[in-house]
């Protein structure tokens, strides 16, 4: 059985540690990376609000993306191996389809690409207010450091718009309180999930 767990949200809120939590936990667990699909630096435009758009759809290529979630799902255990994820043993006489493969996919987009949206068998956003999002932007180290005023210039007003744009596409998700201590929100995920694949078997 295929499983797939987008995990979405604000930039900061926890994605990338809930994520490694899960992989830790989660039988045969791989992960795909948005954010190791972002296009180079001089590929990525000037916007008419004087920024680079780091925080839009086409700073990365969301076609390699989808193609990497499809390598997955035509052959889960491969992607497992070819990743350096180790396997469970599975006993000689269980049927191979019974065998449970996981992916979650992590990204700050993830809701706002239409072709990615039929993969997702749970869907979960971590959110925080404003205030937090900025005080823990500002201490993070990034490869291309943030300019001044990018927060509340650019990276904000993104939130904003794409947050309303997947609000209204109408997708089942879950929301997360991204204050919440790191394990109340691995300990809910975790339980959730294991309810639904126990309800899906």
């Amino acid at each position: 059985m295929k499983y797939i767990i987008g995990i979405g949200g604000v930039t900061n809120g926890g994605k990338t540690t809930l994520t490694n939590k899960l992989i830790q936990t989660l039988p045969n667990c791989c992960v795909v990376h948005q954010d190791d699909f972002f296009k180079k630096p001089d590929q990525i435009e000037v916007g008419e609000d004087g920024f680079r758009q780091w925080d839009v759809i086409t700073a990365m290529d969301m076609e390699a993306m989808t193609n990497t979630i499809k390598g997955w799902i035509e052959n889960p255990a491969k992607f497992a191996r070819s990743h350096g994820v180790t396997l469970a043993p599975v006993p000689d006489v269980a049927n191979p389809d019974e065998q449970i493969h996981i992916l979650i996919v992590e990204g700050f987009l993830l809701y706002n690409y239409p072709p990615l949206l039929e993969f997702f068998n749970k869907c979960y956003y971590i959110a925080i207010p404003y205030e937090e999002c900025k005080r823990r932007r500002s201490t993070r180290q990034y490869t291309v450091p943030d300019p001044p005023g990018l927060f509340d210039g650019h990276v904000w007003p993104m939130y904003l718009k794409h947050r309303k744009q997947m609000e209204d596409s109408g997708l089942n998700i879950e929301y997360l309180n991204g204050l919440k201590t790191k394990e109340e929100i691995y300990n809910q995920v975790y339980e959730d999930v294991q309810n639904n694949l126990l309800n899906s078997l």
